[in-house]
């Protein structure tokens, strides 16, 4: 048993650990449109790719899922369960991780593909920040570490 489990069966009160977001949901107008963007910005492959949601695998640790908007409000009986509702109106913002030394090639490669940065921020651990927008108007970042007390 962990360190972690110890604590938690001495504590019960205390919430049991998290080790990560697993996933990012996006809700998109033209699924076709945001997934290939996602595909050929970022080279990511598709896990599943349907009319409803098209999931991206990110490094093989994170899954992008990209839905089509509205196509989730009434949840989603499967032969295994129930999946609640969601949807979401208006510009997301999340961010991939990505290594310092590759920043001014990430630069360059937006640059080939006519993505306009948006901002760019330099934050005070010494980490940067580059913002810019994908088809429905997301916000999408790329973050290198020095950004925050956790990277």
């Amino acid at each position: 048993m962990s360190k972690v489990d110890d604590d938690w069966m001495r504590d019960h009160t205390a919430a049991p650990p998290v080790s990560r977001i697993l996933e990012t949901a996006l809700y998109a107008d033209d699924l076709s449109v945001t997934s290939s963007f996602y595909k050929d910005i970022f080279g990511f492959a598709a896990l599943v790719d349907t009319p409803r949601l098209c999931a991206l695998d990110i490094g093989g640790r994170s899954v992008l899922l990209i839905f089509k908007r509205g196509a989730t409000a009434g949840g989603l009986t499967t032969d295994t369960g129930f999946i609640p509702p969601h949807d979401a109106n208006g510009p997301a913002h999340f961010a991939f991780a990505i290594d310092f030394e590759v920043l001014p090639r990430w630069e360059a490669h937006l640059a080939s593909k006519g993505i306009e940065i948006e901002s760019r921020v330099e934050w005070e651990r010494g980490g940067v920040s580059l913002y810019f927008r994908d088809p429905d108007g997301h916000s999408v970042e790329l973050v290198t570490p020095g950004t925050w007390a956790t990277y």
